[in-house]
């Protein structure tokens, strides 16, 4: 199920470095949401606990370490050399179901070894589930959707990254998927997943998650988490993985945020919420407002898409700005059953051990998309000028989303 610690996606690794670069003392807590409100059953919980306890026996092997020093150079050795010394500890990790039969996981910890149980966690849930309902991938269905997918790709010269390892179907539709894209995508330029980068000799790829701004948000305000945020992460790798996440806080506040020189220095853009179209018109006027010519940046769309989005929304983009996309559950989970719509976000955070947890919220261009109290939420909008403070909206309930 999960076998090597690179069976994750590259953007865990840069932000633990990040963590240990700048805030090495942080911690904070990842917490498990289901969209849908899945019931799950007693025997999935148990099965669930000892997959997760297996993590314990997954460390960097040699191989691994110098696979990885030589294809990511924006991260050190040193960062490698630890990586190796790193366990997973399923003790601290939370799994219980509630009266209503959801599921809920959490697993607190500083926050560069927390950040990393998040990716393996969601593959389990989703693997472990499928395998509980008696589900079994038609593998040959499944290549056939992926060939008509890739066949429209290299018709239209549709650039794709593969992103689906947080929801795949399992370790083994992921395989056989990125097998055939190594084979027969002309235009898919690399993986998330670094195990799969590795073993098929294609691009590790990734940049920043929604926590790196979730975290800022919750230590430093929620007018300047963006903008500082951009601004840490570049301290940390000056120029390298340069593609800004816009939603965390919306897209309205972010382009509120972005900053002249953070434009510049960016490469672009990754969209993962909202509406594709008008999030292009705006972001090309924004660079029209600093004079940087919008055909010289990239948009990374990655918001569920499928192919025929994808196209749609590059014909729009055609001629105006650069783009490309990242497709998960598209891919890694098209087999005729409904994928989970599972995520693991940071819910709270403090910069060390002496002080005070403080929530952390992310909202979102997509409606009932919010994470966070209501009460926290309301907070964050209202600093946003988002929304006006009233009493009757400022009362603490439950999450949103």
């Amino acid at each position: 199920m999960i076998n090597s610690i690179l069976d994750t996606d590259l953007y865990k690794f840069t932000t633990s470095y990040a963590y240990i670069k700048l805030f090495p003392y942080a911690i904070g807590t990842f917490g498990f949401t289901d969209r849908d409100e899945t019931s799950y059953t007693e025997e999935f919980l148990e099965e669930l606990k000892e997959a997760i306890k297996q993590l314990a026996q997954i460390r960097l092997k040699p191989d691994e370490l110098e696979y990885m020093t030589g294809h990511c150079r924006f991260l050190p050795r040193v960062y490698w050399e630890w990586l190796s010394s790193f366990r997973f500890q399923p003790e601290k990790v939370a799994v219980y179901l509630d009266s209503d039969r959801h599921l809920h996981i959490e697993v607190t910890d500083y926050l560069y070894k927390a950040t990393l149980y998040e990716v393996p966690i969601l593959a389990i849930v989703s693997e472990k589930l499928n395998e509980s309902l008696g589900r079994v991938a038609n593998m040959d269905q499944v290549i056939q959707r992926l060939s008509d997918k890739v066949k429209l790709s290299n018709q239209h010269h549709l650039s794709f990254s593969e992103f689906g390892t947080r929801r795949r179907f399992s370790a083994e539709v992921q395989d056989r998927v990125i097998e055939y894209l190594t084979h027969q995508a002309l235009y898919c330029t690399g993986t998330s997943n670094c195990y799969f980068a590795m073993k098929y000799d294609i691009k590790p790829m990734g940049t920043h998650p929604h926590e790196w701004f979730m975290f800022h948000g919750a230590q430093f305000g929620y007018i300047h988490a963006n903008y500082m945020a951009l601004e840490n992460w570049v301290n940390v790798y000056d120029g390298d993985l340069g593609t800004a996440l816009a939603d965390t806080y919306t897209t309205d506040a972010f382009l509120n945020n972005l900053s002249r020189k953070q434009a510049k220095l960016f490469d672009g853009v990754r969209c993962d919420s909202g509406n594709e179209y008008e999030f292009t018109d705006r972001l090309i006027a924004r660079y029209q407002e600093f004079g940087i010519d919008p055909t010289t940046k990239t948009i990374i769309f990655s918001n569920a898409l499928d192919f025929d989005k994808a196209l749609d929304i590059q014909r729009h983009c055609a001629n105006r700005i650069r783009c490309a996309f990242g497709i998960g559950t598209n891919l890694t989970n098209d087999t005729g059953f409904k994928p989970l719509n599972i995520v693991m976000k940071l819910t709270r955070c403090k910069m060390n051990a002496n002080q005070e947890w403080r929530e952390c919220v992310k909202l979102s261009d997509d409606a009932g998309k919010h994470l966070g109290s209501t009460a926290e939420v309301q907070a964050c909008l209202y600093d946003l000028r988002l929304v006006p403070l009233t009493i009757k909206n400022a009362l603490p309930t439950t999450s949103i989303g």
